[in-house]
This record gives structure tokens, C-alpha cells and sequence, in this order.
């Protein structure tokens, strides 16, 4: 059973990777669903934005309640700001955010598209004359790729105001203090790598959640099971790529938070 599984998962993951070529192809020829496009990008968009602020909040009370109590411990109170803002640029906010839209969002794709693969829906696209790449797949892609990035610098934004916050009301950490510190380590490739982790990232959630409805089978048990391989699969392969993207990234740029100490 373990083996039939694990080649299931490895012809899925193998479909993805066509999945991906061959709407790459179809690009000059795509048909473009204007209404489908604009509610995907809803859904995606401001549809996840309450969640995605939540979490930021939260996350970044934390994370900040946890590193000023350390720093401060260190008397290293002019590193707080620069240790915080780098690692949520780098890496929590974009990940986080990831990670929220491949639970709510690459679930709800997988969901949708396997139930009508399951009911013989995907059949009657073709009777219609109407590829589901270009109707059901295309759009999801799109939106994922243009409001993931966007999401992640609104999660980054909201958690550098809090952090800023709960900085200077628990540990009487001067918000001058803690936006010098974050300003002098920060650099715009920083910013930048957070959104092209967002963009891999996107890609990532909306292939995979596409693929594994479209190879669904089974029935209503099949759903399920394809929507939690779904999720499982997408987180997976985010933290992978996390790693090989931060170890190309910034090899170079470790000295960026002793540089703020030196304020």
C-alpha cells in the first residue's frame, strides 16, 4: 500500500511538472474567462485578507514578545528592529502567508476541480468544446500569481506596525530606535526576494491544487483524500523551496544585523 501511495504521489508530482509546460505553451492561444479570472483573484485576494492580517498580528506579537526579551537580556536593544524586520522580509511573511492560501485557497481548488472530475464535469468542458486548463486552471494560476506577492507585503507591513508596537508599549523600545536599526540591515533585494518567494511560491499552491483535483478518482472519499494530499503536498514542497531559495539568496548577507548592532 506505502508503495502504491508513494507512486501515486510521483506520477501526480511528474503531471504537475507537464501541467505547468503545457500552459506555458498554450499561452498564445488561451482563451481568457473574464469573470472566472476576476473571481479567483477575489477569493485569493481580498477574500484571504482577514486571515492573512490575523495571523500577522499574532505571529509578530510573538515573535517580537520572544526576541525583546532575549536582546534586551543581551543589551542588544539597537538589533531588535533590524533581527525583526529581516526575518519577517525574509521569511516569515512570505512563507506564512504561503502557507495560509495553500490551507484555504490550494484546499478550496483541489476541492472544487476534484468534484468535477468526480461528477463528470471536466467530460462535458470538452463537449462544450471548452479546455479545462484554459477554463478551470489558467485562472487560479493567475490569481494566485498576482495576489500572493501582494498579500505578503500587506502580512509584512502589518507585522513591522505591530512589532514596532509591542516593541516600545512592553519593552519601552523608542520606535526611532527600532526603524534605524531595521533601515541600516534592510536592503531593497531583501524586499524583493520576499516577493520572488511569493511568486515560487504561488506557482507552487496553484499547480499542485489544480493537478491533484484534476487526477482525482474515487468519489466523494476521493476528494477528501486528494484535497489532503493536496495541502500536505503544497507545504511540502513550499519548505523545500523555501530552504534552496533562502541558501541562493543570502549567502552574502549575514553581516547585515551586526552592521544595525554598530548604531
Amino acid at each position: 500500500m506505502l508503495q502504491i501511495g508513494l507512486r501515486q504521489w510521483l506520477e501526480r508530482l511528474s503531471s504537475t511538472i507537464s501541467l505547468f509546460f503545457r500552459l506555458l505553451l498554450r499561452l498564445k492561444t488561451i482563451t481568457i474567462n473574464t469573470n472566472s479570472l476576476v473571481e479567483q483573484i477575489y477569493i485569493v485576494g481580498p477574500g484571504s485578507l482577514n486571515i492573512t492580517l490575523l495571523t500577522a498580528c499574532f505571529i509578530s506579537m510573538v515573535f517580537t514578545m520572544q526576541i525583546a526579551k532575549e536582546f534586551l537580556y543581551l543589551d542588544a536593544a539597537s538589533a531588535v528592529g533590524a533581527v525583526i524586520i529581516i526575518a519577517f522580509t525574509r521569511e516569515l511573511s512570505p512563507v506564512l502567508t504561503a502557507v495560509i492560501i495553500a490551507g484555504k485557497i490550494g484546499s478550496s481548488f483541489t476541492a472544487e476541480i476534484a468534484t468535477m472530475e468526480t461528477t463528470e464535469q471536466i467530460d462535458a468542458l470538452y463537449l462544450l468544446n471548452t479546455n479545462p486548463i484554459d477554463y478551470l486552471v489558467f485562472p487560479k494560476v493567475v490569481a494566485c500569481f498576482i495576489m500572493l506577492p501582494i498579500l505578503s507585503t500587506v502580512s509584512l507591513t502589518t507585522s513591522i506596525a505591530i512589532s514596532i508596537f509591542v516593541a516600545f508599549i512592553m519593552y519601552d523600545i523608542p520606535s526611532s530606535i527600532f526603524l534605524k536599526s531595521a533601515f541600516k540591515a534592510l536592503c531593497i533585494s531583501d524586499f524583493l526576494s520576499c516577493l520572488e518567494k511569493s511568486i515560487c511560491f504561488a506557482i507552487i499552491i496553484a499547480f499542485v491544487s489544480c493537478q491533484w483535483g484534476l487526477t482525482s478518482t474515487g468519489g466523494a472519499k476521493g476528494v477528501g483524500n486528494s484535497t489532503t494530499s493536496s495541502v500536505v503536498t503544497i507545504l511540502l514542497t513550499i519548505f523545500i523551496t523555501d530552504f534552496i531559495l533562502s541558501y541562493f539568496m543570502f549567502q552574502t548577507t549575514g553581516s547585515s544585523i551586526a552592521q544595525a548592532n554598530n548604531i
